[in-house]
Parts: C-alpha cells; structure tokens; sequence
C-alpha cells in the first residue's frame, strides 16, 4: 500500500463505524473516528445501572450471525460466546402463556383453530423466502391479512405491529414482516423447538473492550466528545471537516455513519436526489428502561405483548436467559417502547414514563412490587431503526454521493434484514468495496 494510504474520517464511533474503521485500516489506510458522545458503542453501548455493568439495549447473538461471529473471533472472544435454549411468553387478554412449542401455540387463547392455522402457514412460507425484494412492494397489513386473514390479523399481526412500528405500520412493506420471520427462523437452529441464543459474558461492554484494543493496536485515532457539524468539498478535492470545538480537519475521505437527517444537514453540496433520499428515511425511536431487580419475574427470556394501551412493547427478561452470576445475582429486565417520531412519551419526564412502565409490569406481572427494584433507568434515543418503506430500495440513501471522497454506510442501508449488529456489519461489507474504489489504481490497472 505504499504510496497509496488514504486518510480517512469514519463518523460515528458505533459498532459500524468501528468495525468499518477497523476495515478500512486493515486496507492500508490512516482512519480517524469521530464519536459525538463521550463513550463509543452507540445502540450497543454498555452502562452502569444498579451496581451491574450491562447493555444499554438489549441484545442476543444467533447461530446465524456469520459476520459478527467472524469479529469476535478475531477479536479472541468467539471461545467465550454461551449458547443457551430461552423461553419466551405470551401475555394477551390479561393471562401470560408459554410459548415454546406447536402445542402451547395451539393452546394461545387469542385465536380460533383455523387461524391459528394460518398463522402457522404464515411463518413456514415466510420462512423459506429466500428474496424478499418483491415484497418490498406490497403493504405489511395486506400480506399478512391475505396469508392469515382478517381475524389472525386484528387480533395477532397487528398488535405486534404496533409494537414494532406504531403506526408506521400503516407504511411498513411486507418486507419487514420477512425479515423478522427469517431472522426468528434461523435462531432455531438444528430443527430446535426453542431459540438458540447466544451471548458474550459481560455483554458488549466487552466486546466493545476487546475490539477498542484492537482499534488502538492497529493505530486507528479515536476522537470521542467531538461532534462534526459541517462536511465540505474542498476545491482542491479534500473533504474538509468542521468540529463542535471550532476545529478545521482535512481527509482524503470522509464515511458517515450517522443517521440520515444528520447526514443531510451537516454535508454541503449534496445533491437534490441524495438530500431527498436522506430527508426521506423515516425513523423509529426507542424509549427503553433497564430495570434491575433483585429476584426475577418469570423463566421468559421474552415475553410477547398484545393487550392494547400496554407503555411498553416487550418484557425482555435477559437474566432469564444468562442467568445472574454476571449481574452479582441481580436480575436485569428491559421494557422498551419502540416511538415513533409524534409519540406522546417523548415529552414526559423520566419519573412519569418510570411510574407508569412499573404500571405495566404489575399488570402483566401482579406480584411484582417496588421492593424488588434495585434501579430503574431509561434511554431515549430518537434514530434507531429505518421504517421498511414500500420500495424501500429504489429509495435507500447511496454509499458513493455526489460529492467526491464522501460515502455514507449507515443502518438505513440495510434492506434485507432487520436493525441487528450482524445486519449493520454487512453495511459494512458492501460500502467497503466502494469506498476503497480507487484505493488500489495500481492493483486495478494490473487487473486490467
């Protein structure tokens, strides 16, 4: 590579920029990462609640995860991954039920035999799409209503919609229903009636660790507390970068992994189309509390809510599923509400969304009581997740834009999966080949 190193600006310091600065130096090049927040990690970010260490949001690793098993296997952590069956519930009509097998499904009070049928039918044909792009062109409320009908929708699909979208459901494509019928599909793995899930002991505030050590091993500078505010094409072909402290930064190239409004407003000069694909991504947020008990509600790692007018979306229970020896024999729960934009919990204070999330839980859970918590605490984070959209991928925002040496690799590139840390590391995968486009001039005309 002599001769030929480039000077690269990853911005964002969350696993996808990491992993894509950690590429990028390994092709040779001199890569600074720009991080806003004083701690790296973003959605992955790890936290200190109730005297635990533990994820900020939660996460779980699957058998198929073949990208982010290859990084922590060069990161020395694959030998430390735990494998372990979870359970998970079902709590509609004010009654939890378990949910771990044919039988139990077909027990679920929610709906007759016949639908039941079909949403059984749903899920193996869903399953075994191997393409999901055309179903990028039909509604995800028209699909599942004509796959498992009217009724299996209103009582089933929609709730958990709902949860999912808010509302956005309405704009949702059936493409997003596949991706998250695949994904569960392929944590059951080996014909397994149950979900094989896997995870790093001490979560990824160690991974994170491990892969901050390698980062530094390998040279990569990382600036965190530095928020840039403004992307401009020099007119000698530098990409200039202007930082919150005043600061004029020069780069060969620069890659944002940033959400896509924030890409748009900080980069000069993009061009009508790009802008509007940007400006067009349409975000869901999450409010999710992290609350840390000292004994446990239940043996479900998940639990599945229908009931309406529920504050929060899910009970992830992820104690159940690790057990407490890392939590000092605590038990760690989250409730997360997945927002959108206009959701009315944006604007209440942290002790009124704590007040009634423990509301909730004492419905879904009446034996619950303030004597068992340890620590609530609540993240709020407005751009997590990129809404599916009907032809979402005629409309994705690009990795090569129309300014010279400024890419995007971002999570609102992901069309064929849903928000996980493997889908994010294939973002990675596919903007490597075109950032590093004319890094090699001298390999490619050898080529030729």
């Amino acid at each position: 590579m002599s001769g030929q190193s480039k000077s690269i600006a990853v911005l964002g310091g969350g696993m996808l920029g990491q992993a894509l600065a950690l590429r990028l130096r390994s092709a040779g090049h001199n890569i600074t990462v720009f991080e806003a927040s004083q701690v790296v990690g973003g959605l992955a970010a790890a936290w200190h609640v109730g005297g635990v260490t533990c994820d900020k949001h939660y996460h779980v690793i699957l058998p198929a995860d073949t990208r982010l098993l290859e990084l922590l296997d060069e990161l020395d952590l694959h030998g430390e991954i735990e494998w372990a069956r979870s359970q998970t519930g079902f709590f509609a009509g004010g009654e939890m039920s378990p949910l771990n097998s044919a039988l139990d499904y077909l027990r679920l009070p929610t709906l007759g035999l016949l639908p039941k049928l079909r949403v059984a039918a749903t899920l193996m044909f869903g399953a075994r799409i191997s393409n999901g792009a055309p179903l990028e062109q039909i509604p995800v409320s028209k699909w599942l209503t004509r796959w498992s009908g009217k009724q299996a929708f209103e009582r089933l699909w929609r709730p958990l919609l709902t949860a999912k979208l808010g509302e956005n459901y309405k704009i949702a494509s059936a493409g997003f229903i596949w991706a998250t019928i695949r994904r569960l599909y392929l944590a059951r793995s080996s014909g397994a009636k149950t979900e094989t899930l896997g995870y790093v002991g001490g979560g990824y505030a160690r991974i994170l660790a491990a892969l901050k050590r390698r980062l530094d091993q390998v040279g990569v500078q990382m600036l965190t507390g530095t928020p840039v505010v403004r992307v401009s094409q020099g007119a000698d072909g530098v990409v200039s970068l202007a930082t919150a402290d005043g600061r004029q930064r020069h780069f060969d190239k620069v890659v944002s992994t940033l959400p896509a409004g924030v890409t748009a407003q900080i980069c000069e000069g993009l061009s009508d189309d790009i802008r509007t694909r940007l400006d067009g991504v349409v975000y869901q947020g999450i409010l999710c509390a992290t609350v840390v008990l000292d004994r446990g509600l239940s043996p479900y790692y998940l639990t599945y809510l229908t009931d309406p007018n529920m504050p929060f979306t899910a009970i992830v229970e992820t104690s159940a599923l690790t057990g407490t020896a890392q939590f000092g024999g605590k038990h760690v729960i989250y409730l997360p509400r997945y927002a959108t934009q206009d959701d009315g919990y944006w604007a209440l204070s942290d002790e009124e969304i704590r007040d009634d999330f423990l509301a909730g839980l004492r419905r879904v859970h009446p034996g619950f009581g303030e004597d068992q918590i340890v620590e609530f605490r609540l993240s709020r984070v407005r751009n997590v997740m990129a809404v599916p959209t009907l032809g979402y991928s005629a409309v994705v925002p690009p990795v090569e834009t129309n300014l010279p040496g400024v890419f995007i690799a971002s999570s609102a590139q992901i069309t064929d999966g849903t928000l996980n840390v493997d889908a994010t590391l294939g973002v990675v995968d596919a903007a490597l080949a075109v950032i590093l486009r004319d890094a090699q001039p001298s390999e490619r005309r050898a080529a030729a």
